[in-house]
């Protein structure tokens, strides 16, 4: 088992690693493009989606705090022609889930996802450095 420790500096060593490896498991091998800014007060990720809708999307946080971003699609075709039958059918269903590690320096509780022009937009928030000050304690020793 391999572990990553989680750090301020999360990018671009360890999100470089896992692009150059294959630590981030995608479901099929037609997974959309991934695109992974990151600004001054927050990380950005663009996913390209372009014929999906917000519906076909899921985007959660486990339980080890990863961000899970999965899509499901599926195309029913009303029109059969009943005179042919498929040999062969792959453009009738897309599945796809990415899982990404996030660093201990976001915000969790305040991600945000929108679709625009056929792009899945994820603003991850940064914290600043008194809110991560205050997310520490000390604990007393008894």
């Amino acid at each position: 088992m391999t572990l990553v420790r989680r750090n301020q500096n999360w990018l671009p060593s360890v999100f470089n690693d896992f692009f150059d490896t294959n630590w981030m498991d995608k479901t099929n091998a037609t997974a959309p493009a991934i695109n992974v800014k990151e600004g001054n007060s927050n990380f950005e990720i663009e996913v390209a989606a372009p014929g999906m809708t917000k519906n076909d999307f899921s985007i959660r946080i486990d339980e080890d705090n990863n961000l899970i971003i999965s899509m499901e699609k599926k195309q029913e075709n009303t029109e059969e022609d009943k005179q042919k039958r498929f040999l062969r059918r792959e453009f009738g269903y897309s599945k796809f889930m990415q899982t990404m590690i996030l660093p201990d320096n976001v915000d969790k509780d305040a991600i945000v996802a929108k679709m625009e022009n056929g792009v899945l937009l994820i603003s991850i928030p940064k914290l600043t450095e008194e809110e991560l000050k205050k997310a520490q304690r000390q604990i007393e020793i008894q």
